[in-house]
């Protein structure tokens, strides 16, 4: 009669390491570059941005200004600080970030998504609270291009009966 085997007890035969209970995985270490930031591109609509975050004070700057005249609203302030208030780190790290394309509102929702992935990358157990939040997902959401024959990019010129 054959024992009944596991593959645990196949990779203990083999002399493999054994596996973690299931459901339980190893923390994930943080990723850094030599000079201890992380990076992490954001993406919306046209924009994208390139963002470094590092340990600091609190301070962001865009494309070399200070947040405050780089988006001078304050509803686009308060897009891109959202993933350090969520996380309760808005003094904690310095970020900074370059940003191309689209408008000032893709831009600022490209910063967001940035700032979030690079946080994940910086503090791994940060990422649940990002996540439930919803600033990890990347907003696919995009002007539709113009079809020809048409006045946009589903309206129809205006008719005329004669």
């Amino acid at each position: 009669m054959a024992e009944q085997t596991t593959l645990a007890d196949l990779g203990k035969a083999m002399g493999l390491p054994t596996a973690q209970a299931p459901g339980a995985t190893a923390p994930a270490k943080p990723k850094l570059d030599g000079k201890g930031r992380s990076y992490a591109t954001g993406r919306r609509k046209n924009a994208i941005s390139r963002v470094w975050v590092k340990r600091g004070g609190g301070k962001i700057t865009v494309n070399g200004k200070p947040i405050e005249t780089y988006f001078a609203r304050p509803v686009l302030r308060m897009l891109v600080q959202q993933p350090l208030v969520t996380a309760n780190r808005a003094t904690q790290f310095d970020v900074e970030c370059t940003v191309v394309g689209g408008g000032l509102s893709g831009q600022a929702g490209a910063v967001r998504h940035g700032i979030s992935r690079a946080l994940t990358y910086f503090e791994p157990e940060l990422r649940a609270v990002l996540k439930k939040a919803g600033f990890l997902t990347r907003d696919s959401r995009a002007v539709e291009r113009k079809k020809y024959g048409r006045a946009k990019a589903r309206r129809s010129f205006q008719f005329s009966k004669r």
